[in-house]
């Protein structure tokens, strides 16, 4: 890499890629593949940052929201490239995407593009620093997408949770202003108090987008010469207008208010009982090289003996812990640090969460008593330097953003590894930054943060921007004077023992067998299959071992679907404190509810991951379930299943999959059998009759030797004692075939009172090849910028907009989807302007040029033939082939060579058979409240308080148990409304199960 400033003083750090790919070249000629692996060279993206020292803390008191609004701006045209779309179509075009994001006080753009397209790339990117156009016309539109973005933040209760907090800091401090921004703030009173938001705009991005306060990390194939030469014609023109970079380091203690130390209740918009104590401190990213709180939360967040969260689940108070701080602007900057604790309780915990805090009060104190431990500090650091010197690539993207963030914050010899490593443990230095901040862990410094639905009702404050219904109390003058004492400790807290985990063998094995290109079967009998593929390529001592137990009994019934999600909860809670030290040593474990099996992935360091997949199958053998955790985990679901369905997307996702799959159940069915009541007893059965027939198919890749693998499958075979399945299990569902004409299914959103909601146009092709597969990501590909252009930039319609390639079960199709406001838009029109872009994108396809149609090609090629970053993208590419038993681990190679072949024509037909008279069309309406829907206005059923109707109080939370059909309106009157799903379904043809091989 190579660092340099520009005479405007942007600070740059160039990354060249270059060095690697040259030795790769030599070593994979040898092999005698070397032209094929050549060509592929070099696909991999060329990324590229920007981060300026900027954010909403600097938004003007008079138009809140506008640091985050310019950053929308400035991507829309510029004096060199005046097109208001032209940067998203060019990058579009070339298989590249950009994104931006705002925060307190810094703002950050990214883009990647393929390597041929990189220098224009940059020319044009660079231009929204030197000379962006925001014109009048545009602005005016663009404020509907933030107002988008604010509407579909507004049902999150982690946002509702920042408003609120924020709202606690001294009114003087930034901490307090609304930083996203909405049609309020930035477009209706502004007109009312004839402000100009256009020239504000100008003057705001003159002031703040400086170079002396930018820096920008580029990463690249090509040489660091050629970059340089690139960054310094192209990026020198932006201005630096010698203004001081904006300060707040002077707004200290923020908090230091009577608004803080007290208890907050707070009614959530999803149900969970969460409680969250916070402590301000001082800033602490000065301290990066011993990072004090990440030390505090390694141990807070601890899930072994000994911790706060195995003593909470023991008495079953609580489901899990997040302690510590996420390094967003909200939780550090340069007036505080914030350290907070997280807990989501169960109802029981709900109800003595004061004994919860004072669990988490006497472990603080049992730290601070104790003091910093440089055994445990070494020990985070040995995992986190293995995990550092090992890692498997980040994300590209990713990384270029971490670095230009870095270049803010760390002198240059640090800008790598500043955020990831902490540095040598130094005794005279740690214990006392560690103290430090430990010792202000304190209860009377503490703010306490609990959310529940129980509050409904009893919380008459409301929070401005968010409309979060709350209310403040002191905490209890009892508990006060406890904690200002010398309280007790709990003896059954301590600090963790050492870790028999940490991996310390990282020799790459000798195969015992030969390469291969992709996974073998190198194990096939009755009761299962293992696939196997030595990894050569990326050569790191770490293994990826998953597991697929498939059973018949899962999709028997909405009943059985729900005691295996209970299975499968109560299975990871008894794993959770013995298989806790081998997740804090990088060993990950995962165990998925899937459709048809029981998926049990681990990865991490190979030496101790046998360990760790013996210990789950030996827990999986031996289950047991507690009546107390069975009836916590009954509970949990019935909030799980509540969630989902309030959510516009996952609801709308499950009524489509309903209509369209087979003998599938639905998640309001499965919410129906959980409030029916079940017990441990049903439970049981349903273990006993999973355990006793199943077929378990793996994929093993890494660092591991094919006799290893074998053993993995025998273990589980040996150890669960199953026997074969008596009849096939298929992995996939059977598909309706849609009748040719247009059906429609509306139905009323579950959230009550959310403006947002979802429609989805979707087309159905039907049981396809794999190359009509690729014909049908290719037409989609097309799509993606003009239905960006069409739907969010041109009609406003939502911030979300985008049309999707469908593989139902092998059944194909495509959709358009857009999420709207009920406040603004009703949702029958917003599919009469989906079926006017699809009209003009008809007429834009049938007069494509010849030189579009390749480019487009080309640019979906290219995406394809991109090398993986790292093992674990090419094995959840071949673990999808064994999870649908497609086996085609070349799937992308044979996609390739179907591309190569494609003719316009072939495009053109494909669009056009789903339009007109023979076209398969669902569509399905989540419908939000709002005027446009004729609901009443929004005020009178916000949470928390219960609208009076003669004495009795209705909940803001909806029935979720069942669904509200709605009749079409005259704009959709030719459609064929769905009010039954079943009577609808059970009259139609069905496909053969279907996959697609070749």
């Amino acid at each position: 890499s190579r660092y340099i400033e520009l005479s405007n003083g942007l600070k740059t750090l160039l990354i060249s890629d270059l060095s690697e790919s040259g030795e790769e070249e030599e070593e994979e000629g040898d092999s005698g593949e070397g032209t094929e692996e050549e060509s592929e060279e070099g696909e991999e993206e060329q990324d590229t940052a920007l981060c300026i020292g900027v954010g909403s803390f600097s938004d003007p008191d008079d138009l809140p929201g506008l640091a985050h609004f310019l950053e929308h701006m400035v991507f829309m045209g510029s004096e060199k490239y005046p097109a208001e779309n032209g940067f998203d179509a060019f990058l579009k075009k070339h298989g590249g995407s950009d994104n931006a994001s705002t925060d307190c006080e810094r703002t950050i753009f990214q883009f990647d593009v393929q390597r041929k397209h990189f220098r224009e790339a940059l020319d044009r990117w660079a231009q929204f620093f030197i000379c962006p156009l925001m014109i009048k016309d545009a602005i005016d539109r663009e404020v509907e997408a933030v107002d988008s973005e604010y509407q579909l933040a507004k049902p999150s209760d982690s946002h509702r949770k920042e408003m609120l907090f924020g709202s606690l800091a001294k009114a003087t401090h930034p901490m307090g202003k609304f930083c996203w921004g909405n049609a309020q703030t930035l477009k209706h009173e502004p007109r009312e108090k004839n402000i100009n938001t256009y020239e504000r705009l100008r003057e705001f991005w003159k002031r703040h987008y400086s170079a002396h306060y930018m820096t920008l990390a580029v990463q690249s194939k090509e040489s660091l010469d050629a970059m340089e030469e690139w960054v310094r014609e192209i990026f020198s023109k932006i201005p630096n207008n010698g203004l001081p970079k904006p300060d707040f380091s002077h707004l200290q203690d923020p908090f230091d208010t009577p608004a803080f130390n007290k208890l907050y209740r707070v009614v959530p918009v999803r149900k969970v009982h969460a409680l969250t104590i916070t402590w301000a401190l001082p800033p602490q990213e000065k301290y990066y090289r011993v990072k004090p709180l990440h030390y505090i939360s390694w141990l807070i967040g601890h899930e072994g003996t000994g911790s706060i969260l195995s003593l909470l689940r023991k008495k079953c108070w609580a489901l899990a812990l997040f302690g510590g701080n996420s390094e967003t602007g909200f939780d550090q900057n340069t007036t505080y640090s914030i350290f907070s604790i997280s807990i989501t309780l169960t109802d029981e915990g709900f109800q003595n969460f004061y004994q919860v805090v004072h669990l988490v009060f006497q472990y603080l104190k049992m730290l601070q008593t104790l003091g910093p431990q440089q055994r445990i500090y070494e020990e985070i650091q040995k995992i986190e330097a293995n995990e550092f010197h090992y890692q498997e690539q980040t994300d590209p993207i990713e990384y270029v953003e971490d670095i230009c963030e870095n270049m803010q914050l760390f002198p240059k010899e640090d800008f790598l590894t500043g955020d990831q490593l902490m540095f040598e443990y130094n005794p005279e230095v740690h214990p006392l930054v560690i103290s430090a901040a430990l010792n202000l862990l304190v209860p009377d410094k503490a703010n306490l943060l609990l959310l529940s639905p129980e509050h409904e009702g009893h919380c008459q404050l409301k929070e401005k921007w968010f409309g979060t219904q709350y209310s403040v109390e002191d905490i209890e003058q009892e508990w006060r004077d406890r904690w200002a004492g010398d309280f007790e400790l709990n003896p059954d807290l301590h600090l963790p023992a050492e870790n028999k985990f940490i991996a310390t063998d990282f020799t790459l094995k000798t195969p015992d067998c030969p390469d291969t290109e992709f996974p073998v079967r190198i194990v096939n009998n009755e009761k299962g299959c293992l696939w196997f593929k030595k990894d050569t390529k990326f050569k790191i001592p770490k293994a990826y071992v998953r597991f697929n137990l498939i059973s018949p009994m899962i999709q028997k019934s909405p009943e059985n679907l729900v005691l295996f999600d209970i299975f499968v909860n109560i299975l990871a809670h008894n794993l959770a404190e013995p298989a806790y030290e081998a997740d804090v040593a990088q060993l990950e474990y995962k165990l998925v509810a899937g459709e048809h099996g029981l998926v049990i992935k681990v990865k991490g360091f190979n030496h101790k991951l046998p360990l760790l997949l013996n210990l789950i199958v030996d827990y999986l053998a031996n289950f047991t379930a507690a009546p107390d955790v069975f009836a916590m985990f009954s509970e949990q679901l019935k909030k799980t299943y509540f969630n989902i369905l309030i959510k516009p997307d996952k609801l709308g996702k499950d009524l489509r999959l309903l209509i369209l799959e087979h003998a599938r159940w639905s998640i309001v069915q499965k919410y129906q059998a959980i409030m029916k009541g079940l017990s441990v007893a049903d439970l049981m059965d349903f273990v006993q009759s999973f355990k006793s027939e199943l077929y378990a198919e793996g994929l093993v890749q890494g660092n591991f030797i094919s006799s290893e693998s074998m053993e993995f499958l025998q273990y589980i075979i040996d150890k669960l004692q199953f026997k074969r399945l008596s009849v096939e299990v298929p992995v996939l569902f059977r598909v309706v075939e849609l009748p040719e004409k247009h059906h429609l299914c509306k139905v009323k959103s579950l959230n009550k009172g959310d403006a947002n909601s979802e429609v989805t146009v979707y087309y159905q092709s039907g049981p396809r090849s794999l190359r009509e597969h690729a014909l049908m990501e290719l037409l989609v590909m097309h799509m993606e910028e003009p239905c960006f252009d069409f739907l969010r930039t041109k009609e406003t319609l939502g911030y979300h907009v985008y049309p999707t390639c469908r593989n139902t079960s092998g059944i194909l199709g495509f959709s358009v989807t857009v999420e709207t406001q009920a406040t603004k838009f009703n949702t029958e029109l917003v599919e009469t302007k989906i079926e006017e872009f699809l009209d003009s994108f008809g007429e834009k396809m049938a007069s494509l040029s010849d030189d579009a149609f390749k480019t487009q090609v080309t640019a979906l090629i290219k995406l394809k033939e991109c090398e993986d970053t790292h093992l674990g993208e090419e094995v959840d590419r071949n673990w999808f082939e064994v999870l649908s038993q497609q086996y085609v681990f070349d799937r992308l190679g044979k996609e390739i060579d179907a591309l190569k072949q494609m003719t316009k024509a072939e495009l053109v037909s494909c669009f056009m058979e789903h339009r007109g008279q023979t076209g398969k069309k669902l569509s399905v309406h989540v419908v939000g409240f709002g005027e446009a829907e004729n609901d009443p206005p929004e005020d009178s059923c916000s949470p928390g308080v219960g609208g009076d109707d003669g004495g009795q109080k209705t909940s803001s939370y909806g029935e979720v148990s069942k669904l509200t059909f709605l009749p079409a309106t005259s704009t959709l009157a030719s459609a064929v409304v769905i009010a039954d799903i079943r009577a609808f379904t059970s009259s139609l043809n069905l496909y053969p199960y279907h996959k697609i091989l070749k």
